[in-house]
């Protein structure tokens, strides 16, 4: 506890924050954590939040874009990661936390040590020793290249070969470049092209990668075989920051493939390539002179407020501004979906199928209704037609003939009314009510 002659010295929370944060930047300024990654968050700013952790502990993580995009792989949950960082605080929150500038996979991490290990082995044995380097040739008349015939190493080699020097020959010896194979294949290459005889300088590379795709470059059978060859080799792995175990074990490095053929190919820009290789060694001094310098300069302004920190602090805001919106967004959008699902229940219970049955059996009971009524109506016709006929029957002339009177009527079928009608001896036909009769006139008489 902090005391004065006053009494013990009392913090703001603002305060004690940002001392804290002064304290762990200053003394634990730069560590390498390795741990597995978990509650991983990238948003839309290109910033990643993560927590790193083990089986005992965990702490949080942030890894601004500005170093984020030079990760040579996707990080996803679960990840064993080795993270390079300078440990801070968020004020804000008054969260410890690290501030990732460099991340790579536990596995790259693994080779990496193998790396190392071998390289101080070779060291020791001599390998790199420069009396052993021969030199290369100044205007060589064959060269060889050991790569891959389908890479794009092998084309680049070649077109800077034929653009600064097309007359000079050029011999091939495919080999792979990757996998379990290619370092034993690496090395048969190098040895045929030593029983060949024919060139005078061998490029053996391949295009960038990762360290593991690097890796048969890194194998021990191909440092020997490179350091036994007779003919002198240029190693040309990966690009300019990539370094491999044949770069040191050659007896001479090229940044990249391209680079290999500019160097062992006579050029009028010869001595230009070299002032570019001084000039590149250089640049890592005054690099490496710079970092010393960078380091002084962070250690003495450790206690200046950089705008830097404030403006990441902004952004990391933001970033966690941005991630409650999300989640906001997301919890309203699933009230939506329940309030969707409630009156979705709704109306299934309110289905037409209950109101449409209730309508058919109404409408069966209209029917019935209204063929019981139509029955009706028809029994009660019928009966008025009964009726109707029996007054009819009572007004036709048969009913008249069932009295015993009879219709007469001529052979033309002209009905007889008057006697004067016929004449004597006339066949005339009477219509009976039952029957037929057909008589003849035998005397005729007149009513006055």
């Amino acid at each position: 506890m902090n005391n004065t002659a006053q009494g013990p010295i009392v913090f703001t929370v603002s305060q004690l924050n940002r001392q804290s944060k002064e304290l762990l930047e200053t003394y634990l300024h730069r560590v390498q954590v390795s741990g597995e990654i978990s509650n991983l968050a990238r948003p839309n700013s290109g910033h990643w939040y993560f927590t790193l952790k083990d089986q005992r502990a965990q702490v949080r993580c942030a890894m601004f874009k500005s170093r984020s995009q030079y990760v040579q792989f996707v990080p996803k949950e679960g990840d064993q990661v080795l993270i390079h960082a300078s440990v801070s605080l968020y004020e804000a929150r008054g969260d410890y936390q690290l501030i990732v500038d460099k991340m790579e996979s536990a596995g790259e991490g693994a080779l990496k040590i193998a790396f190392e290990a071998l390289k101080a082995r070779l060291h020791q044995q001599g390998y790199f020793n420069p009396e052993y380097k021969k030199p290369l040739p100044a205007h060589p008349k064959h060269i060889g290249i050991v790569t891959s015939q389908t890479g794009a190493a092998v084309k680049d080699i070649i077109s800077v070969l034929k653009r600064r020097f097309p007359a000079l020959p050029i011999s091939i010896y495919p080999t792979q470049v990757q996998g379990e194979l290619a370092a034993g294949q690496i090395v048969q290459a190098i040895e045929r092209a030593n029983r060949d005889a024919i060139c005078d300088v061998l490029i053996v590379g391949r295009g960038g990668g990762s360290l593991e795709d690097l890796w048969p470059f890194n194998e021990e059978v191909v440092a020997h075989s490179i350091f036994n060859s007779v003919i002198p080799i240029i190693s040309a792995v990966g690009h300019e920051v990539d370094t491999s175990i044949s770069d040191f074990v050659a007896d001479l490095r090229a940044p990249t493939p391209s680079a290999a053929a500019e160097l062992v190919s006579p050029d009028r820009f010869e001595w230009l390539g070299r002032f570019e290789q001084l000039q590149r060694q250089l640049i890592r001094s005054m690099q490496n002179r710079l970092n010393a310098q960078r380091f002084h300069l962070m250690q003495v302004v450790k206690r200046l407020r950089h705008p830097k920190d404030k403006l990441q602090e902004n952004m990391q805001r933001l970033d966690m501004a941005e991630l409650r919106l999300k989640n906001a967004m997301e919890r309203r959008l699933q009230l939506s979906q329940q309030k969707i699902s409630n009156v979705s229940t709704r109306l299934q219970q309110h289905k037409p199928d209950k109101r449409l049955a209730l309508l058919q059996q109404h409408t069966s009971q209209l029917k019935q209704r209204l063929e019981l009524a139509i029955k009706q109506q028809i029994a009660a016709l019928q009966q008025k037609l009964a009726r109707q006929a029996e007054v009819l029957n009572a007004v036709s002339p048969l009913s008249t003939l069932s009295r015993g009177y009879a219709i007469i009527t001529t052979q033309q079928g002209v009905a007889v009314t008057d006697s004067k009608q016929v004449k004597v001896g006339e066949t005339l036909n009477a219509q009976l009510h039952q029957g037929k009769l057909t008589c003849t006139v035998q005397e005729q008489s007149h009513d006055e």
